[in-house]
């Protein structure tokens, strides 16, 4: 994430952000008796959240080793493509 962009990082920021909103919904409802349709939504849309930010992340990733894989072996405390794809199988 060092050599992201500042608007992709500023998208990735806002995104987890958003997650952490909707994760503090979740816990809310479950300590207040919220209904299991309301809890199963936002945890849904939590979980939805962090996977488009994770991909976000791993594509900025793939992006920059594609470009200059030597440099992000360096900044990226030597990330490689291959890491990245294990990276990117993660999340699925």
């Amino acid at each position: 994430m060092r050599e992201a962009d500042p608007e992709t990082q500023r998208k990735i920021v806002n995104r987890l952000k958003r997650a952490r909103g909707q994760l503090d919904s979740v816990i809310n409802a479950v300590e207040n008796g919220g209904s299991c349709r309301d809890v199963v939504t936002q945890l849904a849309a939590v979980s939805t959240a962090l996977d488009r930010a994770g991909f976000s992340v791993v594509s900025s990733a793939m992006q920059f080793c594609i470009t200059d894989p030597e440099a992000a072996a360096e900044t990226e405390d030597g990330l490689t493509v291959e890491e990245l794809e294990k990276l990117f199988l993660s999340l699925s």
